[in-house]
């Protein structure tokens, strides 16, 4: 298993050595998966390639990084102001997501499967404060998936990198900022030590899921049990995993914070109107590229409108009774 970030990254790493860990408990030895960090076997984003041609058998990442085989691809991780996590786990499951899924990546000689939800994606780290708009234009900036086409149409020179590159390209100037996942995983990455604007919330990644993918040909000549067993791995890490990213979320802010002198900070009501209505610009348009893409934008699309209904009912109305000035500790 070849992964796109490297193996030691707490989290997304780990949870690939978990997964490899289990796998080979649960069936007594007889599968047994060797994990490799990014660039240990193939390049980060090679890895997709590699799995699909079956030089290797697996790959982790996160399915945007593979736009450029699919536009529909997005769909599987995150799409700018789409489906939370919860919502995203449901459409897969329960709102034909996986079959679509299913449908794309066996062109492709893969299997795919969902790993964790690693929460609400901050909106990056800036070197300087972003007021407007305006402020953004020039900014050279690495943001992957159709948040990237999104800040593209408002001047930003957008690049995509992998995890281990970000760090050397914002010290040396090469880019001017980034986004990553939260606040967890960035207080690893040291982002910190260079910029020291960090904005919230992200409008690009609301709930981002990341992936495992198999060569198609290896699943297909796995036993039943053998497949009934490794979904079952697959989602219970994506439980574990996104439980781990919310906990730890708020201790690692709050040392950013408090230690090291990061400036919290939130774009403007203007700036989101103009994120959202780009947002829905570039979907469209992506989606009219092609008759899968656009079967799999009307699933998601669909499954979005009753997502928002539901959760002004639900989550969106209790999270704002829970802020109002009562005692409760």
């Amino acid at each position: 298993m070849a992964l796109t970030w490297p193996a030691n990254t707490p989290g997304l790493g780990l949870a690939a050595q978990r997964v490899a860990k289990r796998i080979e408990m649960f069936t007594e030895g007889k599968i047994k998966i060797k994990v490799y960090g990014a660039g240990e076997l193939v390049p980060a984003f090679e890895s997709f390639n590699a799995a699909s041609a079956g030089d290797i058998e697996m790959y982790q990442g996160a399915e945007y990084y593979w736009q450029g085989h699919h536009k529909a691809f997005n769909f599987f991780t995150t799409v700018p102001f789409g489906l939370t996590g919860s919502e995203h786990y449901a459409w897969i499951n329960f709102g034909g997501g996986q079959e679509l899924w299913d449908e794309l990546s066996a062109q492709f000689n893969l299997k795919g499967f969902a790993n964790a939800w690693t929460g609400v994606q901050m909106g990056g780290w800036f070197r300087k404060e972003i007021n407007k708009l305006d402020d953004l234009k020039g900014l050279k900036f690495r943001m992957p998936g159709i948040g990237g086409e999104v800040l593209r149409r408002l001047g930003v020179a957008v690049v995509n990198l992998p995890a281990a590159e970000i760090f050397p390209a914002l010290q040396s100037g090469t880019i001017d900022g980034s986004e990553w996942v939260g606040p967890w995983n960035d207080t690893m990455f040291g982002f910190y030590k260079i910029a020291k604007y960090y904005y919230a919330a992200g409008f690009h990644e609301p709930g981002t899921v990341g992936s495992f993918g198999i060569n198609k040909k290896t699943w297909d000549g796995l036993t039943d049990t053998e497949r009934e067993m490794i979904t079952t791995v697959m989602q219970a890490e994506g439980q574990w995993q996104t439980s781990e990213f919310r906990a730890r979320d708020l201790a690692a802010l709050n040392k950013l914070v408090d230690e090291h002198g990061v400036q919290l900070r939130s774009f403007t009501n203007e700036m989101y109107r103009e994120f959202g209505r780009l947002s829905g610009e570039v979907v469209r348009d992506m989606a009219s590229q092609d008759p899968l893409t656009k079967r799999v934008y009307e699933s998601y699309a669909g499954f979005r409108k009753g997502a928002i209904s539901l959760s002004k009912i639900q989550e969106g109305k209790y999270l704002r009774a829970r802020e109002l000035p009562f005692k409760w500790a």
